[in-house]
């Protein structure tokens, strides 16, 4: 009994360590801090535990930036195209575009997100067809195949892609792969071998310091990028695996919103993996011009910036955009995203836009990945639906696109999710899109989704039975930290 009382002593004094760390030393974000609090008198003991997995912070040395001279090509044109901003001289493509500069100056002062407007853009909804191209081109790749994923499984298709990219490395091509620690954590070590032998480079980001046990669950890399020879991006939802094929028994049919990306928006998908991998290697790239080729201007290309954020920066700049985006809208905003835990600002600018008379649509998936994400979301979806939101769940298989559209002019397409995971605590990349004619393809797909989905009704949201209900009320508490 003696050694109880004295283990539970220890236990509280840990707690009340923790909570004061929580309040005066880490100055989190209100909502946060009284999560994390919940977390630890409730569950004492084993809130210590949830904590070393999902509330430690990053350390400052593992901030970066841009160091001093690194992609100093960038620095200067992204000065000058700030310059021509500020002078209203930025001459925009598609004319529809001219009323957005605000948000292209945004994203250049936040992020050094240049504006280019000369792609070509091609959207993928599927995996297969995104998949058959993306290899085939990497066939075709002759200096190097640039690979950043979240998630890379032992399965079939990723098994596939290594023994490609092992040729590719046979035959004198560069081929680099960063993943995830955390995301990829099941994968055994013997699974890029091929890769390596080859001569290929592998590394994996912010791995554990013990093999096989890795306690930080935040501030994981969530992008999923590929440049092929500094000509060909592709950026978007989809990682490496079977099940985004759509072969899951559990999740079935895949749905998600990937892009092919021809010009020089490829650049800042290029600097991205190099300011990622060299994070995480020993071994420095060093700015080439082969990894950043000449390409033909256009005068009739689609505008994009690529924008970044995580838990190095304070400024949130996926999460800015976004915002910029809903408060420009005047007609109509379309939303698909699969995990929905968005913070007051997020929250107040959509009901804002309903109530302004926007046409406000959220679509949020009917089949969940994960249960407690699956609650607190409908926590949301009911505030939304007093405002006059309207809400869906899509039901054919597992909704995993994040993409947002508004006006049929302004879009994104990246990883980031609508939670305060994705906009604070992990590194994520989205690309915006500044083209009515893209703009206007994803709406289509938005509507077809439509026909796959069951629409949320208030009547129905009211009927819930009660044990969803405090489901939804428990998990909302936790949202902060989900």
């Amino acid at each position: 009994m003696l050694l109880l009382e004295q283990i539970f002593a220890l236990i509280s004094i840990i707690n009340l360590i923790l909570a004061s760390v929580l309040i005066f030393m880490e100055r989190r974000n209100i909502a946060a801090t009284w999560a994390w609090l919940i977390v630890l008198l409730f569950l004492p003991g084993i809130g210590f535990i949830f904590y070393l997995i999902l509330g430690q912070r990053l350390s400052k040395k593992k901030l970066y930036r841009l160091r001093e001279g690194e992609f100093s090509h960038f620095r200067a044109a992204i000065d000058k195209q700030k310059l021509l901003l500020e002078r209203g001289e930025l001459d925009t493509n598609d004319p529809a575009m001219a009323r957005h500069r605000d948000m292209i100056y945004m994203n250049i002062v936040s992020d050094g997100a240049y504006y280019t407007q000369d792609n070509d853009v091609e959207i993928f909804p599927e995996g297969q067809p995104l998949f058959d191209a993306m290899l085939e081109q990497i066939e075709q790749a002759k200096e190097h195949v640039h690979l950043l994923y979240y998630i890379f499984r032992n399965d079939e298709l990723g098994s596939r892609l290594v023994q490609l990219l092992a040729s590719k490395a046979r035959q004198g091509v560069e081929v680099r792969v960063l993943y995830d620690a955390v995301g990829s954590a099941s994968l055994p070590r013997r699974f890029f071998r091929p890769l390596v032998v080859a001569g290929g480079e592998v590394i994996s980001f912010f791995p554990g310091r013990i093999p096989f046990l890795n306690l930080r669950v935040n501030f994981r890399n969530h992008r999923k990028l590929v440049i092929i020879d500094g000509k060909i991006g592709y950026i978007g939802g989809f990682n490496v695996g079977d099940e985004y094929l759509g072969k899951s028994k559990k999740l079935g049919y895949w749905r998600d919103t990937h892009l092919q990306i021809r010009g020089k928006a490829v650049y800042l998908l290029q600097a991205r993996f190099f300011l990622d991998w060299n994070l995480s290697a020993r071994k420095r790239m060093e700015e080439s011009h082969k990894y950043f080729p000449e390409m033909k201007e256009s005068a009739d290309g689609v505008g994009i910036q690529i924008v970044s954020s995580g838990p190095n920066s304070e400024k949130q700049q996926i999460k800015h955009a976004y915002l910029k985006m809903i408060y420009k809208a005047r007609k109509r905003i379309y939303l698909q995203t699969p995990y929905f835990i968005p913070d007051d600002s997020i929250l107040t600018a959509l009901k804002m836009a309903a109530m302004s008379g926007v046409d406000v649509r959220v679509m949020v998936p009917g089949r969940p990945d994960s249960k407690m994400v699956y609650w607190a979301t409908h926590s949301y979806l009911g505030e939304l639906l007093k405002s006059g939101i309207r809400c869906y769940q899509y039901e054919k298989g597992f909704m995993h696109a994040k993409t947002l559209v508004v006006d049929t002019q302004l879009a994104s397409v990246g990883s980031a999710n609508v939670d305060i995971r994705s906009f604070k605590l992990n590194f994520e990349t989205n690309a915006f899109l500044y083209d009515s004619k893209v703009a206007v393809q994803l709406e289509e797909l938005f509507l077809q989704d439509l026909d796959e989905c069951q629409e949320l009704t208030m009547a129905a949201y009211l009927n819930r039975p009660i044990h969803m209900r405090i489901k939804e009320s428990l998990t909302r508490l936790l949202s902060p930290i989900l």
